[in-house]
């Protein structure tokens, strides 16, 4: 019943297969072999982008960081939720990689709307030499709390970027979930909707390492890659990445995980939920928020359930809801929703 994240789930056999496979041999290093090229041209028809550029990198932090020092100044800033994983989560990397362009938190929840957005960057440049300049926008679908933007939403947030000629860039931690809840292709929810740079992620997906950046500008790739070989984030036994991300492509299996994870979500939200228990999200892929009693959420960690309550458990009132986050991932057994639910119902009860 562990529910703490889907960077903690095993990965696929396919993908410890691939890697058994690659490990056969001599090859290129450092992205030169030809596994790594036929990934990039993978990506790229799977992404209908046959001029993008695709690296790889082995975190979900390098490539959110790298990808924001390609398109910002270090006297410019970025935009995103106050929500946002490169705000909450990466330690401040994007700063440190980009020199020292600093993020501006629009205001809101953990997506952010058209107007808040145009409201935010009319804030800033207005300050002339003394202030940070506009540099890009940052969005992430799925967002932290476990949201999806829909198309529409995403198209409306890219038109005010253009508006300020900013790029767009899409923080993809859980890009399959996202594609997965919305029914559309990769293509859709990235370049067709305005986005410059979009990272397309595997590590919560089933891989054990490796996110793909995708910069549908190919004159920005150059810069990545120095940026990525200075930062030290270029992989020497490359074909490793790479052969992760084969096993991800191959027979839709980055959409099959996806769909699984998500499918496993809706599950426990729905047994939650006829439990009367309150759910705090919208649930639209694989992370449930949910609301239960101090007592009860007390009761289910003791039990041996994992995940994460928001809250101090040990002081206040025993019936004061708490605020806890589920997260199923492709390997989710029916089994373990059903034990965690089964140990709700009886913490409900006491």
């Amino acid at each position: 019943m562990n529910f703490a994240s889907d960077n903690g789930g095993p990965a696929p056999q396919a993908v410890l297969d691939a890697l058994a496979a690659a490990n056969s041999g001599y090859a290129g290093g450092y992205g030169g072999d030809d596994l790594s090229q036929d990934v990039a041209d993978r990506i790229r028809t799977l992404f209908e982008a046959p001029d993008a550029a695709v690296y790889l990198a082995a975190t979900g932090t390098s490539a959110n960081a790298l990808a924001l020092a390609t398109l910002v100044q270090p006297f410019e800033t970025v935009f995103c939720t106050p929500d946002a994983h490169i705000h909450m989560d990466e330690c401040n990397a994007p700063e440190f990689f980009t020199s020292g362009a600093k993020l501006t938190l629009v205001p809101g929840d953990d997506r952010m709307t058209a107007a808040a957005l145009r409201g935010a960057l009319n804030g800033e440049e207005n300050r002339g030499v003394h202030g940070p300049q506009r540099g890009a926008v940052s969005l992430t679908n799925v967002t932290e709390a476990g949201n999806v933007y829909t198309l529409s939403e995403l198209k409306a947030l890219c038109a005010v970027a253009k508006e300020f000629d900013l790029p767009v860039h899409l923080d993809g931690a859980r890009f399959a979930n996202a594609c997965a809840t919305l029914g559309c292709t990769p293509a859709d929810m990235t370049w067709k909707a305005g986005v410059d740079v979009a990272v397309f992620g595997g590590t919560k997906n089933g891989l054990l390492g490796v996110e793909a950046v995708i910069l549908f500008d190919q004159s920005r790739a150059w810069e990545f890659e120095l940026r990525r070989k200075r930062g030290g984030h270029l992989f020497s036994k490359h074909r490793f990445l790479a052969a992760q991300m084969s096993a991800y492509l191959d027979n839709d299996n980055w959409m099959t995980w996806a769909n699984a994870a998500n499918s496993a979500g809706m599950r426990l939200r729905q047994g939650l939920e006829a439990l009367g228990i309150g759910i705090a999200n919208e649930t639209q892929a694989n992370m449930v928020f949910f609301n239960a009693p101090r007592r009860v959420h007390r009761a289910l960690l003791q039990a041996g359930a994992i995940y994460h309550p928001w809250g101090d458990l040990d002081g206040g009132a025993e019936d004061a809801p708490i605020t806890g986050r589920l997260v199923c991932d492709w390997s989710t057994q029916d089994s373990a929703i059903d034990g965690f639910l089964a140990l709700c119902a009886s913490a409900l009860k006491a």
